[in-house]
């Protein structure tokens, strides 16, 4: 095949259609998605889906099912280490977690939340604490809250070839002094400002941007002002990939989930009717039977 071939189709494991090898969402690749594949994923205007994980053996289930990008945030708080918020997550927790995932995975790129305390200090704690997520945990970058405050880390930490994805619109570390979780960016003011973010960032040299709990008709229009992607979580469609918490998408979450979230499955279900049947097994003296035992 010369240069100017094209790549050949490969079967999407997911959708059973027909993607370039080359694609970020189901393409095959002998190496790790890079942030140069993200830049070129933008150029070809191709969307793609990011999902979060924290452990080893579910992120090893998403990196074969074709995910690029996986997110080890701290809404690990949340969703499992019973926090209410994200804001008590630690940097060790945070290393912790993003190395399970990176040796549970061969081809997705690795993101690592900055957790809330680890870089707001200054831009050299960012850059101390974002080396850690590399070194130690072998993210293949970091990712932080906030816009044109938070330029200056991203600029550091970017010079020092630590790759960032920037967080805008609503930050959950910000709970508190939010009050919640509004939705941002709602009237001029506030739309102003979020441009004015997205911007910023991009210029520190951010990779791609996440948008959260933003209009979507606001989020088209950032996407469409930059040159970097952005990944949209309750931002609409118009954003170049989207991003969902996994135990949100599988129906793990128990209770209210957030209006954005779709759920593609009711694992909990499973998983809870699974419990009950070993229950009962065990009890009723039906579990172990012959085949698993051992003389």
């Amino acid at each position: 095949m010369n240069a100017s071939s094209p790549l050949p189709p490969v079967q999407d494991r997911g959708q059973g259609q027909d993607r370039p090898a080359n694609s970020l969402y189901g393409g095959t690749r002998n190496r790790r998605v890079t942030v140069r594949d993200i830049a070129a994923a933008k150029q070809r205007g191709e969307r793609w889906p990011m999902l979060t994980a924290y452990d080893a053996l579910t992120a090893g289930v998403f990196d074969e099912a074709g995910i690029p990008v996986l997110l080890v945030g701290d809404s690990a708080g949340n969703c499992h280490l019973g926090y209410d918020t994200t804001v008590p997550v630690t940097m060790d927790q945070m290393v912790m977690l993003s190395a399970a995932v990176v040796r549970g995975t061969e081809r997705a790129l690795v993101v690592a939340d900055l957790p809330f305390g680890s870089y707001q200090e200054s831009p050299s704690q960012a850059l101390h604490n974002g080396v850690r997520l590399l070194k130690e945990a072998g993210a293949g970058a970091v990712k932080l809250e906030g816009g044109e405050r938070a330029a200056p880390a991203i600029e550091l930490l970017v010079q020092a070839g630590v790759p960032v994805m920037a967080h805008i619109g609503l930050t959950p570390q910000s709970v508190h002094a939010l009050g919640g979780y509004p939705v941002q960016g709602r009237g001029e003011e506030a739309a102003h400002q979020l441009m004015r973010d997205a911007k910023a960032v991009q210029a520190a040299g951010a990779f791609a941007v996440v948008l959260e709990a933003v209009p979507a008709e606001l989020a088209a229009q950032v996407t469409a002002s930059l040159a970097i992607p952005t990944v949209g979580i309750g931002a609409g469609v118009g954003c170049d990939a989207q991003v969902l918490v996994w135990t949100d998408m599988a129906g793990m979450t128990a209770g209210r989930v957030p209006r954005f979230v779709k759920q593609y499955a009711n694992l909990r279900a499973v998983l809870g009717d699974a419990a009950r049947a070993f229950g009962e097994d065990v009890a009723s003296g039906a579990f172990p039977g012959e085949e698993h035992s051992f003389h």
